[in-house]
């Protein structure tokens, strides 16, 4: 099985965590824009930023994207 990536769920997660996408920059000293991009699937998260990204915010990383499970022929 494949796992496929959907839509970001980071807009979501911070909505339950209470931060601000501002906040969330500000602590990890990453611009807010380029947090927005991974809201907007403008660019998908690296894997060393989606950890720090869910440890910040306190949710597991598979809880940033929605998963699809692909078949493989």
């Amino acid at each position: 099985m494949k796992i496929e990536l959907g839509r970001c769920l980071l807009n979501e997660r911070l909505l339950e965590s209470g931060k601000t996408v501002e906040e969330l920059a500000k602590l990890l000293f990453y611009k807010p824009e380029r947090l927005t991009d991974y809201m907007e699937n403008k660019r998908v998260m690296p894997l060393k930023t989606a950890i720090s990204i869910a440890d910040t915010i306190g949710c597991r990383v598979e809880d940033l994207y929605e998963l699809f499970m692909a078949e493989t022929s």
